[in-house]
């Protein structure tokens, strides 16, 4: 039965919004008159009247209706009443009763309209990509076909829960590192611009020279004071040429295999790409999706191009007719763990949960070093903003023991 968005008043003249389900808008328009309401607007939810919460559309600015926690608390709230032998239309009922975003409301109502209709429940995610993506779908889509929904979501959101919290440690291992650098361009930049001119100004007017090291904190103050904007245009100019210049696809994998060749960004960029790649193969493989489905949805998930590329390129020889580990190991870009692990798990028969464990691994790789790069990178600023800080003192202090030596 669909669902319908209506808008209507009360005895009182007051205005009331919600959701009820009926055959068609007039069925929807008599309950309302049922329970003493008059209706003043009745529209289905659906992928036409509300584009930004089932297709990402511009009506409503393209939001995603889930965020990355609230898809993961929602999954695992429907594996729960999947799991416990909740039909899927009830389960839907309930988590639409207690949803408290409207948006998050009605696309649960959308989703539980076309499962009512008939459609799979894949199917009806396929209504709202914007909130799932195909690796969520084709997961979906192998736990109704081997009837285990309530496991394959239970997966799915230990999946989601693991990739969200390798991503919020790398993001805390990169805040305070920013947070220091920002601080101390600031601190920087208020010294030259301004402490510097104030006090070497006393000394500008005499006739004997400045030391070497004031001069040139005064061109660098002048440079920055005279010309800082442009220097910040020339900067945001470069930035977004190069942005513009990223959504060419082969420009874009080059500079991908080039950000790969970097010391210590590039070795975590290819582990973390790495591990969710193997978390994601292992995931749908486990699920029951076809390794060659498996692989294409896993390589989608890769944000490098350079290492999609190549993923791309061991999916055509696994349709060959190669083994994946074979595959994989002639890709360089991909650690040697990971075709390891494919290798011992097409060997034993028990392929994804190898790939499980090359993807803890190196996901457990990754913060590792993550947390190595920050915990070596704390002091390292602290001690180049203190030698700038030094050398700032050092220009406004020189002139003033030169004059202390003159007076001598």
């Amino acid at each position: 039965m669909p669902a319908y968005r209506f808008e209507a008043l009360d005895a009182a003249g007051k205005s009331s919004t919600g959701l009820l389900e009926a055959d068609n808008a007039r069925a929807a328009r008599a309950q309302l008159r049922a329970q003493a309401l008059v209706p003043l607007a009745v529209s289905p939810v659906g992928a036409a009247s509300a584009p930004s919460a089932l297709d990402g559309g511009p009506a409503r600015g393209g939001r995603r209706v889930f965020n990355t926690t609230a898809l993961t608390v929602w999954t695992r709230q429907l594996a729960g009443l999947v799991g416990s032998g909740l039909p899927l239309e009830r389960a839907l009922t309930a988590l639409s009763d207690e949803a408290d975003d409207t948006r998050q409301r009605e696309l649960i109502a959308h989703l539980k309209s076309e499962v009512n209709a008939g459609a799979s429940f894949a199917r009806a995610l396929a209504s709202a990509p914007r909130d799932f993506d195909d690796v969520y779908r084709a997961v979906v889509a192998a736990g109704e076909q081997s009837g285990a929904l309530g496991i394959v979501l239970e997966k799915m959101a230990d999946d989601l829960e693991e990739r969200q919290a390798l991503r919020a440690k790398l993001i805390g291992a990169a805040l305070y590192p920013a947070i220091v650098s920002l601080i101390a361009v600031v601190i920087v930049i208020f010294l030259v611009t301004y402490v510097v001119p104030q006090v070497a100004s006393v000394f500008t007017n005499s006739k004997r020279a400045l030391p070497g090291l004031t001069v040139a904190m005064l061109a660098i103050s002048d440079f920055v004071r005279h010309y800082g904007w442009f220097a910040l245009l020339a900067i945001a100019g470069g930035f977004g040429t190069l942005m513009f210049a990223l959504r060419n696809e082969g420009f874009r994998q080059r500079f991908d295999a080039g950000w790969l060749t970097l010391p210590l960004i590039g070795r975590l960029a290819r582990g973390y790409n790495a591990a969710r790649f193997a978390s994601t193969l292992a995931m749908l493989a486990g699920a029951g999706v076809p390794i060659l489905k498996a692989l294409q949805a896993a390589a989608e998930t890769l944000s490098n191009r350079a290492m999609r590329a190549d993923a791309m390129d061991a999916l055509v020889r696994v349709r060959e007719g190669a083994p994946l580990a074979s595959a994989m190991a002639g890709k360089k870009r991909f650690p040697g763990l990971l075709a390891m692990f494919a290798r011992l798990g097409e060997q034993t028969g028990t392929l994804p949960a190898m790939l499980g464990r090359a993807a803890a691994q190196m996901g457990a790789e990754v913060q590792r070093r993550a947390m190595a790069l920050a915990t070596l990178l704390e002091p390292l600023l602290i001690v180049a903003m203190g030698i700038v800080v030094m050398l700032i003192v050092l220009a406004v202090l020189l002139p003033i023991i030169q004059l202390n030596t003159w007076v001598k």
